[in-house]
């Protein structure tokens, strides 16, 4: 049985990624298709090893992938990818939401896709405070030695 009634394709920015760790552990050999694209209106924030999307202006744009899940697996990658983002539907404490944002493929097509992004409480923090990733592609961000904890969520103790 599908937990919601929309089977669309993941945008994935980050280690989700084709050739990145969490691709190969989450998604390889479970997927029909994946392309190059963009999805416009989200800023990128470094985060601990893995980025933040964050809604922004409407000239903002990310760089990623967009990925579909072969149809006997996707709930099951569906939920792989809940848990690996921290998402739990309608729960008020997600670090990230999975949200249906247009996508646009590098031969000019528009697809609706799940992307992950900040949830709103943390992404107060990042635009306020955050390291915007430059260009929208974290695969081709200047690499840094920083060894920042992630943002705290909000009410969650200090790390």
């Amino acid at each position: 049985m599908s937990i919601e009634p929309e089977r669309l394709p993941f945008f994935v920015y980050g280690t989700l990624r084709p050739g990145r760790a969490n691709h190969a552990r989450c998604l390889r050999g479970r997927t029909a298709s994946e392309e190059s694209a963009l999805v416009r209106g989200l800023s990128l924030y470094e985060g601990p090893g893995y980025p933040y999307a964050v809604t922004g202006p409407a000239e903002a744009v990310v760089h990623g992938a967009l990925v579909q899940p072969l149809e006997g697996a996707y709930d099951a990658v569906r939920a792989t990818l809940d848990r690996l983002e921290g998402h739990v539907p309608g729960a008020p404490g997600n670090l990230y939401e999975r949200v249906a944002r247009q996508t646009e493929c590098a031969d000019g097509r528009s697809v609706r896709a799940w992307v992950y992004v900040a949830a709103e409480a943390l992404a107060a923090q990042l635009r306020a405070s955050g390291t915007p990733i430059l260009g929208g592609d974290w695969l081709r961000r200047p690499r840094t030695h920083r060894t920042d904890a992630p943002p705290a969520r909000p009410g969650a103790p200090p790390r």
